[in-house]
């Protein structure tokens, strides 16, 4: 079901606030399943460049509900490449306060404060197949890629896609016709829990058994445990680490404090919009949540290690990282560290924001 209308643009909007955020109106609102739906957002020509993004990126949104402030990043579903307008999709979670917010409450002409496009999940140089993995809404950038590789490139696109049923898969039809369109160069293969039963290692297996894998670059997304039996399969059957890109939705857990740590962090100092703060470290928290109990307002979006907004670099003491799908090998060991991510292991640490 899709509903529009035509709404105002937003005059005032040619500057983005001392957070990133700017205000835009929601110019269509499409109902792709019972608990998924896209927003198509009316993007302001004086911010037009700012919000140009590459296919897979996301954006984050700042919500206010019930008095308090949250930001969560939602993929474009869009191809810059093929649509016109930039959208998004939601689906409900049953614990996903902004998700479900979105699904029953915001409507055609209500107001988003959204931040410019960023993340990695993107299409590699050169003319690399793409084999995708997707589970539920993990759909979204993954739907992007293939939209744009198809349109803009000469690649083959494959797609896994995971969902609970028939009716829960989003972006059916626009799959179906997909398909149509480019029957020579792309394949989907829809695997539903109620009839196949839970993704096995066999099933991402038997998908890949026939790739060559030197040619092809795999792009995963979805659930943390769909996407850890992806991610197991393709790096044992001996595909290269740089050859897999994933994007995670969900924060990973953090640890209590390891006692085999052979040294107990005191203090944390941090360098940060021409500020230097030394603040005590409380066990157990990453280094941004050390910079935001410092009161700094230290950058950040994705909060899964996927972004790369809130890097920093350690250069003085030693941190770990619980995930990184953002930094490579060389930048990693010049110290860099996406600090939602990171926690101290020295006595002492120091940290520079750009």
């Amino acid at each position: 079901m899709e509903t529009s209308t035509t709404t105002p643009r937003i005059e005032s909007a040619d500057v983005l606030d001392a957070d990133g955020f700017t205000p835009v109106r929601i110019k269509r609102v499409i109902r792709e399943t019972s608990d998924a739906v896209s927003l198509v957002l009316d993007i302001p020509e004086p911010i037009r460049d700012q919000f140009r993004y590459a296919a897979g990126q996301f954006i984050t949104i700042r919500a206010r509900i019930d008095g308090a402030e949250h930001r969560r990043c939602y993929s474009m579903s869009s191809s810059p490449t093929v649509d016109p307008d930039l959208r998004i999709t939601v689906k409900r979670d049953r614990d996903g306060l902004v998700s479900n917010w979105v699904n029953d409450t915001v409507s055609i002409g209500d107001e988003l404060h959204v931040a410019p496009p960023e993340g990695r999940f993107v299409l590699t140089a050169g003319e690399h197949n793409i084999v995708t993995f997707a589970g539920g809404s993990g759909i979204t950038p993954v739907f992007s890629l293939v939209q744009s590789a198809l349109a803009a490139t000469t690649r083959k696109a494959r797609l896994f896609y995971a969902n609970r049923n028939l009716d829960s898969v989003i972006f059916r039809e626009s799959l179906a016709t997909l398909v149509d369109t480019h029957s020579e160069r792309v394949e989907v293969h829809h695997h539903l829990d109620d009839l196949d039963g839970v993704v096995s290692p066999q099933h991402i297996a038997d998908f890949i058994a026939n790739d060559s894998h030197a040619e092809t670059d795999y792009y995963v997304c979805g659930p943390a445990p769909f996407m850890d039996t992806v991610e197991r399969v393709l790096l044992d059957s001996g595909i290269p680490r740089q050859q897999v890109h994933l994007e995670r939705f969900s924060v990973a857990a953090i640890p209590p404090p390891d006692p085999t740590e052979p040294v107990a962090t005191e203090e944390v100092t941090i360098e940060l919009d021409r500020r230097t703060i030394t603040a005590p470290y409380r066990a157990g928290n990453t280094l941004l949540q050390t910079a935001r109990l410092a009161g700094l307002k230290a950058p950040y979006s994705c909060e899964t290690g996927s972004c790369g907004t809130c890097m920093a670099q350690v250069v003085e003491g030693n941190a770990r990282m619980l995930n990184n799908d953002a930094l490579d090998d060389d930048e990693i060991a010049e110290g860099w560290v996406v600090t939602c991510q990171a926690l101290p292991t020295s006595r002492r640490v120091r940290v520079v924001y750009e």
